[in-house]
């Protein structure tokens, strides 16, 4: 079994975006990392050293040499950090960013993600930060635990923290007199991840638009209840469990034909599917395709 926060080079290569071949000459000429050895004699890197690289990435994309950092201790490499850090956190790339809440997730560090994540805000408004920063770190987040190099309390850690943020986010917006459109959303029985849902339901919420969040694993007859009494004018719900196809044909098809009106809006990782939707349901790719319905 692999050990938790065990990294191969190649692992190093995708998280940080420098190829592998550079790590290794890196190691080897400056002694920039130090990979320990398994039982085996197997060549891995710790939760230290993945930090460390991308410390260094961040540093170099700055403007620093990499014969100039190979110098630096650890009290001179965090002071270059938190320097840059200061001077230009609303001119970080988005890869950087990322690179941080990757950071920020390791070492269980709420600080850092406040950071991160507030300054996003403030240059790219909440919206695009969610999507052009969250979703990308949240599906690296998953490659991390299908490596099976972080900890679940890691990956619960900065979900919550995400969750929060959202449901501030909802929390400071006014209802609105006018009503738009009602929605209903939820998670089908199963799903318990809900940070696409909350952004779906500010984005819908921000244009004006009534909506029931009933949130995750929600049995079918309870939303088909709330859809007798409520007559919503879109479903919404997202799908990330792998399911079996069977059982999609099934929920879309139930789902589809009991409802008194409204269309069904599906979003997340669904599989490809041999069968045809049902005309009521439509299936939502990204989030361009959300905001053209909401307009």
């Amino acid at each position: 079994m692999k050990q938790i926060g065990a990294y191969s080079i190649k692992d190093l290569e995708q998280l940080s975006g420098i190829k592998a071949h550079t790590i290794r000459i890196w190691e080897v000429r400056y002694g920039l990392l130090k990979p320990s050895r398994t039982d085996t004699n197997i060549r891995y890197y710790d939760d230290e050293q993945l930090k460390r690289l991308l410390n260094i990435s961040y540093l170099i994309k700055n403007g620093l040499k990499i014969s100039k950092i190979s110098l630096m201790n650890s009290k001179e490499l965090n002071d270059a950090l938190a320097s840059f850090y200061n001077l230009q956190e609303n001119d970080q790339s988005t890869d950087d960013k990322i690179n941080n809440l990757v950071v920020a997730m390791i070492e269980l560090n709420e600080e850092l993600f406040e950071t991160v994540f507030s300054s996003s805000v403030l240059h790219l408004g909440f919206v695009d930060t969610v999507t052009k920063m969250v979703y990308p770190f949240l599906d690296k987040v998953g490659m991390l635990w299908t490596m099976g190099n972080i900890q679940p309390a890691q990956e619960h850690f900065i979900s919550n923290l995400i969750r929060q943020k959202i449901i501030v986010a909802i929390d400071k917006q006014s209802l609105s007199k006018n009503i738009n459109s009602k929605f209903l959303l939820f998670l089908p029985e199963g799903e318990m991840h809900e940070i696409g849902l909350l952004l779906a339901n500010y984005m819908i919420r921000e244009k004006g638009n009534q909506t029931i969040y009933l949130g995750q694993n929600v049995p079918l007859d309870d939303v088909l209840q709330v859809c007798d009494s409520y007559a919503p004018d879109y479903i919404y719900t997202y799908i990330t469990t792998p399911r079996v196809e069977e059982e999609l044909k099934l929920f879309f098809d139930k789902l589809a034909n009991s409802v008194k009106k409204g269309k069904v809006l599906v979003s997340g990782h669904l599989p490809e599917i041999s069968f045809k939707l049902p005309a009521r349901v439509k299936r939502i790719i990204s989030i361009k395709d959300l905001v053209e319905i909401l307009d």
